[in-house]
């Protein structure tokens, strides 16, 4: 299927590993024109290397800290220079943040500010672009809504799904979707390597919680992601769609 992407722009934030490297990976292969932002240059210019070999344009690669002062608006001057234009923007930058206790003023404020105000800043600033071509696409890669245990990532997780139906509203006039996928347990470092770090615990958490029987691989995201951002999901916005193997609970 053509899902009409060939030539539009997109910028995906946490694109160095894990599910921001496949989706930039894919909107790549399906012709998207595609900038890179994460903290980690190396890790771009791989990604970047592998887009390029593979007989795609090569992407802008962004160094920078989304949640650095000022960072929206020079990400947003970066990407309007180097391309003129941003048609489709994939916040996937963020961070679970489980804590022991109640955790302290300052790691709650990090973990807003990383994974709910920093996203907003940067499409408030891209917004404008998406408006003077009457086309725009935001994902916002998002988390988990039963808490479980004290996460100071699930209380920006929930703010962000309210925020973008709000927004999906406001700009759906100017053909602008707004869509959240919060993924369940899908391979990556900080599943792999932080919450799921050996092969026992990995066996038992599929055993007790996911009816697909597996974890899922960053590609199983990113096929949705690449799907929203394309003018084929025109109808598609303001929605919450999970991606998790059946893990979730709850219904709606």
């Amino acid at each position: 299927m053509d899902l009409k992407l060939n030539g539009l722009v997109a910028l995906v934030t946490g694109a160095s590993i894990g599910l921001g490297h496949s989706i930039a990976r894919m909107l790549a292969d399906e012709g998207a024109r595609v900038a890179i932002l994460a903290r980690r240059t190396s890790l771009l210019n791989e990604l970047a290397d592998e887009i390029e070999k593979s007989g795609k344009e090569r992407p802008f690669i962004i160094t920078e800290d989304i949640t650095a002062d000022g960072a929206a608006e020079r990400i947003r001057d970066q990407v309007q220079k180097h391309y003129g234009r941003c048609d489709i923007l994939v916040n996937n930058a963020g961070g679970s943040r489980p804590m022991p206790g109640l955790g302290t003023e300052p790691e709650w404020a990090e973990a807003m500010l990383l994974n709910f105000t920093s996203g907003r800043r940067l499409t408030h600033a891209l917004i404008p672009l998406m408006q003077a071509n009457k086309y725009g696409r935001i994902i916002n890669v998002t988390g988990g809504d039963e808490p479980l245990i004290m996460n100071a990532a699930m209380p920006p997780n929930g703010a962000v799904h309210i925020w973008s139906k709000a927004l999906s509203r406001l700009v759906a006039k100017d053909g602008i979707t707004v869509n959240s996928i919060p993924p369940g347990r899908i391979h990556s470092e900080q599943i792999d390597k932080r919450i799921m770090p050996t092969e026992e615990s990995r066996r038992a958490w599929v055993e007790g919680h996911c009816p697909a029987g597996y974890i899922g691989q960053p590609e199983d995201l990113a096929v949705l992601c690449v799907w929203l951002a394309s003018p084929l999901a025109r109808y598609i916005t303001g929605q919450v769609i999970h991606v998790d193997g059946g893990a979730r609970r709850f219904a709606h």
